[in-house]
């Protein structure tokens, strides 16, 4: 069964009515397909079972404690970017031994604090970090395990912001610097030398450029070896998009499986995977009402109560996510008009000239929501934060986050006298 389908011009989430969430819960509202998070996890498991990898959900993606414990249960490890993220992973048994550590600007206390927790690794992005890692290390008595994050200079033809695998990214260390910068770590007394990293960026469609990346850190990994640095796992991060829209395909993960996976298994190396978006994102729709109609000589407006607070993508890529409505009424005439959300900013859209039959007070379900949505939400206007919920596999929706309150908002805050 597809997770969002209508039946009876009324949409459904795994059988559940959609109007029926928003009515219960109100709007705006995150809604989550259980099923469809096991069978996008699965179907990495599937595509790469020669190598048996250790996938790794990206937190960033969808930080939910709820969806954290599926994904435990389901048996995968976790990337994180930050010592709040390492605190959802063990908030949601995950286990901090299959967690890898990403990110740019790991802080002492974060270190240490992965470190205690006995983590799987960190991916290092820099000298300097490899030197405060050593000297977090010593002071704890620990050794840290540790992979570099190369940046193997290839194009991922996506999105400007979301690109990293390039050499005018900040993120990792440069192809041309890597040997360097591995054979000093190896001088580090407290570091542990056990892999090698990359993240060329987000929502590829096409899988040839992380095959071309995988070919440049396997010409490394020899040339490592010729040094006597000796790898564990080779990491290949994450970055598989989804189709946000109809003309859009899913990207072949089972090509990228079979063009790398003889090649690991003949360099007796363990395969990490980092996905997010790819697990996550067409799980999830934001529900939202419709407040008015606003029909000006130029231009038409569909005003809803969801913002780019619940969904900053297309504000910050100008991304496009599919809109529809809940009840899917032909009898309404269509109108053509941009979707827009109610706080003071021009960029505060979620959908340009969409043509839809729907009436104020109506519903409309945005898809593709369930990754870089409630994880980048944020209280701007003084918007309290929207509830999410989880359609089980039983066909029962659990709330897994309450709708924050303006008393939540304003209880840490205090006036000065």
């Amino acid at each position: 069964m597809k997770t969002f389908n209508y039946k009876n011009q009324e949409l459904l989430c795994d059988g559940v009515p959609v109007a029926q969430l928003a009515q219960q819960y109100g709007t705006p509202l995150y809604v989550y397909s259980e099923q469809a998070l096991t069978d996008a996890y699965h179907h990495y498991s599937k595509s790469f079972k020669q190598t048996n990898p250790l996938i790794c959900y990206a937190v960033k993606a969808n930080g939910n404690l709820s969806i954290l414990k599926h994904f435990a249960a389901l048996g995968s490890g976790f990337d994180i970017v930050s010592g709040g993220e390492l605190e959802r992973v063990l908030a949601a048994n995950g286990k901090a031994q299959k967690t890898i550590f990403s990110g740019v600007g790991k802080t002492h206390e974060e270190i240490a604090f992965a470190l205690e927790q006995n983590i799987l690794c960190f991916n290092v992005e820099s000298i300097n970090e490899l030197d405060r890692i050593q000297q977090v290390a010593l002071q704890k008595g620990i050794k840290a395990p540790i992979s570099l994050r190369i940046n193997p200079d290839v194009d991922a033809q996506t999105h400007p912001y979301i690109s990293t695998g390039l050499k005018e990214n900040k993120f990792g260390i440069a192809y041309k610097d890597a040997l360097n910068a591995y054979l000093y770590a190896q001088t580090l007394s407290q570091l542990n030398i056990i892999g090698i990293d990359c993240h060329i960026g987000s929502q590829l469609l096409q899988v040839e450029p992380l095959i071309e990346a995988f070919n440049r850190l396997i010409l490394l990994i020899d040339k490592l070896s010729e040094h006597g640095i000796h790898l564990h796992h080779i990491d290949m991060g994450g970055g598989l998009g989804i189709p946000y829209h109809h003309q859009e395909t899913k990207p072949d993960i089972e090509k990228y499986a079979q063009a790398i996976e003889s090649t690991i298994t003949h360099k007796n190396l363990q395969l990490i995977l980092e996905p997010g978006r790819s697990l996550v994102g067409n799980a999830g729709i934001l529900l939202t009402q419709i407040e008015f109609i606003k029909k000006t000589e130029d231009k038409n407006f569909i005003i809803v109560d969801a913002a780019m607070n619940d969904l900053m993508r297309p504000s910050l890529y100008q991304a496009f996510h599919e809109i529809i409505p809940v009840i899917d009424n032909k009898e309404v005439p269509p109108i053509t008009a941009d979707i827009v959300g109610p706080i003071c900013e021009s960029g505060d859209f979620l959908g340009k000239d969409r043509t839809l039959s729907v009436q104020e007070q109506d519903y409309l379900a945005i898809k593709s929501a369930g990754a870089y949505a409630s994880s980048m939400a944020s209280n701007y206007n003084t918007r309290p934060k929207a509830a999410e919920v989880l359609i089980t596999k039983n066909n029962q929706a659990r709330l897994i986050r309450k709708r924050e309150t303006l008393f939540q908002l304003l209880e840490n805050e205090q006036t000065c006298l």
